[in-house]
């Protein structure tokens, strides 16, 4: 099996219908463009091959789970990114508008598309950008509207080209839609695929370092992930859940199912991988979360917690760990490097993700591949000139989704996620 891959499509005077993960915008603002960025490539590649381009991204959440309605506003509109295309490269889409059936969102994609759709294969404009794909009712469906949704979206065009690697979820605009036209795989998602080589196949030793607010969307991935490093640091909540778990101590905001989920977690790790964690000596414990605020915050000996203590908020990893010899040793030592983690309660609590960036930063030979949003947005926000540097220094590597090489690691293959998968030929 291998993907098959848009430089095998012809292109030329198609309707090429492209996912593209643009889940940039918050609150109706672009902070960071790198995956806008990073798909410009694709999209030079169909128009230069004479594609139409008709773009899809999903923005935000919009779905109530509990209750099925979609919540359509200027949050989490597609308009700021057309607005960006167009300030920085000059290019006109045109955002069509579909009938809203409250609460359920759009349910059909309408006839009203059609007078773009002219306008585009006239030349009139640079594309059609689709409405955030979380604003139609079949896109999360399980159902009669799943399908229905697909075949009217394989009704725009002739092509299409899956170029979200970071829309790992198999939704109708990432999975279903592979089954009513000729698909192919985008040159950013090959080119994810190919540096995941350096996850599965890495110089050796390798660390990863993982932060998150839930045990549960990432105890699966870590009882992989910790099968094919050398060290495995934790940060965040994870951290503190793992702490409270190992230590018998109680620490503020973790509650009983992220308890037990870190208990599994440290019986699994003693009883197969007992040398693999890397514990952080120092972290930061406030009484408050609403700020940094002087003399409600402290540093943390965990060499001198017992059995039964009690903590309030355990908000960062001090910056004194990663003064530590042993740690330095170890950091200096790698020889990949794989990142997905904020250590600190950002915006207020910086200076442990600060420390750990720097330190690795410090490793001039060491691959460096960092993940996930938050983890991108922090470095940037907190570290600019080292976000620039790994731009375009070949030792680092961005992915544009955290949670896709996590399911990647979980399945144990760069080819395990379901849209991927969708993508694989003979």
């Amino acid at each position: 099996m291998k993907l098959s891959v848009i430089q095998n499509a012809n292109l030329n005077d198609k309707l090429v219908l492209v996912r593209v993960d643009h889940n940039v915008v918050e609150n109706g603002i672009i902070h960071d463009p790198y995956r806008i960025d990073a798909t410009l490539q694709t999209l030079f590649y169909i128009a230069s091959h004479g594609g139409k381009l008709i773009l899809m991204t999903h923005i935000g959440r919009p779905k109530n789970k509990k209750d099925g309605s979609i919540t359509i506003s200027d949050k989490t509109s597609v308009l700021p990114i057309v607005e960006y295309l167009y300030n920085k490269l000059n290019l006109k889409f045109k955002v069509p508008e579909f009938y809203v059936n409250e609460p359920y969102g759009i349910q059909d994609i309408d006839t009203s598309i059609n007078n773009l759709i002219k306008e585009l294969k006239a030349g009139n404009i640079d594309g059609i950008y689709l409405p955030n794909t979380r604003w139609f009712r079949g896109e999360e469906d399980k159902g009669e509207w799943k399908d229905r949704f697909a075949k009217e979206l394989a009704g725009l065009a002739d092509i299409y080209v899956n170029d979200a690697f970071g829309s790992w979820q198999p939704h109708v605009s990432t999975f279903t839609i592979t089954k009513y036209l000729p698909s192919y795989a985008g040159l950013l998602l090959q080119k994810e695929i190919n540096n995941l080589d350096k996850i599965f196949s890495p110089a050796k030793p390798m660390i990863a370092v993982i932060a998150g607010a839930k045990f549960d969307t990432k105890i699966n991935s870590l009882k992989a992930l910790i099968k094919k490093v050398d060290y495995l640091m934790l940060g965040g909540v994870i951290l503190n859940a793992y702490l409270a778990a190992k230590y018998n101590i109680s620490i503020n905001g973790i509650d009983d199912e992220n308890l037990a989920l870190a208990k599994d977690f440290v019986d699994f790790v003693n009883h197969n991988y007992p040398n693999k964690i890397i514990e952080p000596r120092f972290i930061v414990e406030s009484d408050t979360m609403d700020g940094k605020i002087d003399g409600h915050f402290k540093v943390v000996d965990i060499n001198n917690l017992k059995a039964g203590d009690k903590l309030n908020y355990v908000l960062d990893v001090a910056p004194e760990s990663f003064s530590e010899p042993s740690l330095i040793n170890i950091f200096n030592n790698a020889k990949t490097f794989f990142v997905n983690a904020v250590m600190g309660f950002a915006p207020y609590f910086n200076d442990g993700t600060i420390a750990l960036n720097n330190l690795i930063n410090s490793n001039a030979e060491a691959v460096k591949l960092y993940a996930g949003g938050d983890t991108l947005q922090e470095l940037k926000r907190l570290l600019p000139g080292v976000y620039m540097k790994a731009l375009d220094d070949p030792k680092y590597y961005m992915f544009t989704g955290g949670g896709a090489v996590l399911n990647a690691i979980e399945e144990n293959s760069p080819f395990g996620m379901e849209p991927v998968k969708a993508l694989l030929i003979e």
